[in-house]
């Protein structure tokens, strides 16, 4: 550049920052804080929560020493809010509670460890699964969700583990040895350090060695699995299988992009009308047959109630799942296998089939109408609105190792989508939003 600014500017006049100038402010986190910001609602929310058990599990009390651990509330509503901000990371939370006004507001002056921030997201994965059974009952109670319609959909989640991760038997057993040796060796020396060396490296040193082996240990037990799975569907041995050593619950799964990436099967079974989540699930199976019974019989018991409709896709598409769920006094609306190709070869994909149960059957006749067909149509608006919400906020690739704790991650999710949800559908009757009425029951 060849002009200063001095010159850039000429006789132009224009406020200039002025960064040297001291000033007296006397004004609160809350008065920073706008009125209406949603990290107000967040906070309100978190407060009507029963988080007895969260408190029972600390030591430090009244008649006790010890420092003071971080509230539950704080962290609770960290990663809500987190959630709802599309933040996933928790070495970005902490960083956030340091500089941005909301975050800072729900910390109020305490301050967050990252490492503490990480364990409380994966921690008490009960305790979010009955937050989210806790908010629909509410809402099934006022008569506000009536569960008539429910519909089941899944999608793939990046897991976290390296696809270079998989190894075959053989490769396991020779990992397992070293990490067996690996972790010797270390005891051996720590024991013989004289002075002691330093205690803090010493047991990160054994800790990483020790949870080496333990994830190649259950990538053994995963492979065993598998192979007894593939020898029974094919009544042979095929391909040999393989698992990860960084996480031995994700599967090789073919994605939306038609690649192959390690990965776990979330499942989402929403409610028709307000379209909220009203279940959770997290598998390594990498397809979705076979996995409407278990999801339906946990809406049923989590909730008492069988729903009339239940809407899937293809994929769900197994006889002995219908067969149970027709069975229950649901009525299945999902495509039939082949049917396109079945009536392009002019052959009647509705018609009774020999060997099945009568349910199934009544389930094909009922698929060849124009009305279930048109029920049928209302599956993807319910269905697979969470599924995109939740991955615009996020969960597209899980943070985490294990399905519990991916199911942890996936029901911060759930939680955060179900929130706004609520924030935004209004009781006609009462003038209040969902989420008022469930604050206030």
């Amino acid at each position: 550049m060849s002009k200063s600014i001095q010159q850039q500017r000429g006789n132009a006049r224009s406020q200039m920052p002025e960064r040297r100038q001291v000033e007296m402010q006397f004004l609160s986190l809350d008065q920073w804080l706008d009125k209406d910001h949603r990290v107000r609602t967040v906070w309100s929310f978190v407060e009507t929560l029963d988080l007895s058990e969260l408190y029972q599990s600390i030591k430090a009390t009244r008649n006790n020493v010890g420092r003071d651990p971080i509230d539950p509330r704080i962290l609770f509503a960290l990663w809500l809010f987190a959630t709802i901000e599309g933040t996933t990371s928790a070495r970005r939370i902490a960083e956030l509670t340091t500089r941005d006004i909301p975050y800072m507001w729900i910390c109020g002056g305490v301050s967050v460890n990252y490492h503490r921030v990480s364990d409380f997201r994966t921690e008490h994965g009960d305790l979010l699964e009955r937050v989210l059974t806790d908010s629909i009952a509410v809402l099934i109670h006022q008569d506000l969700i009536n569960l008539n319609t429910v519909a089941q959909d899944g999608m793939r989640v990046r897991a976290s583990a390296g696809s270079g991760s998989f190894r075959r038997a053989a490769s396991l057993e020779e990992a397992r040895q070293r990490a067996q040796t690996h972790v010797e060796e270390l005891k051996k020396q720590h024991e013989i350090e004289t002075d002691g060396g330093d205690k803090r490296r010493q047991a990160a040193q054994k800790r990483a060695a020790r949870e080496k082996l333990e994830r190649i240990e259950q990538a053994q037990v995963e492979l065993a699995d598998m192979q007894e799975k593939y020898d029974k569907r094919s009544g042979k041995k095929r391909s040999e299988p393989r698992a990860s050593t960084t996480d031995p619950e994700a599967r090789r799964t073919k994605m939306s992009d038609r690649g192959n990436r390690p990965a776990m099967n979330v499942q989402f079974a929403s409610d028709g009308d307000a379209q909220m989540i009203i279940s959770v699930d997290v598998t390594s199976q990498g397809s979705d047959s076979g996995l409407m019974q278990p999801m339906f019989d946990d809406v049923c018991e989590r909730y008492g109630q069988v729903p009339d409709d239940y809407l899937v896709d293809g994929g769900y598409s197994k006889k002995d799942d219908i067969t149970h769920a027709e069975k229950q006094g649901s009525q299945v609306y999902a495509p039939l296998y082949a049917e396109e190709k079945l009536l392009a070869a002019g052959e009647d994909p509705y018609a009774a089939r020999p060997k099945e149960s009568s349910e199934m059957t009544e389930h094909r006749q009922r698929m060849g109408t124009d009305e279930a067909k048109e029920k049928y149509k209302r599956r993807m608006g319910i269905a697979e609105f969470p599924n995109a919400d939740c991955r615009n906020r996020g969960l597209y690739q899980f943070r985490v190792r294990g399905r519990a704790k991916a199911k942890a991650q996936t029901l911060w999710h759930a939680l955060a989508f179900n929130f706004m949800r609520m924030r935004n559908l209004i009781c006609p009757l009462r003038k209040m939003s969902y989420l008022e009425v469930v604050m206030a029951n």
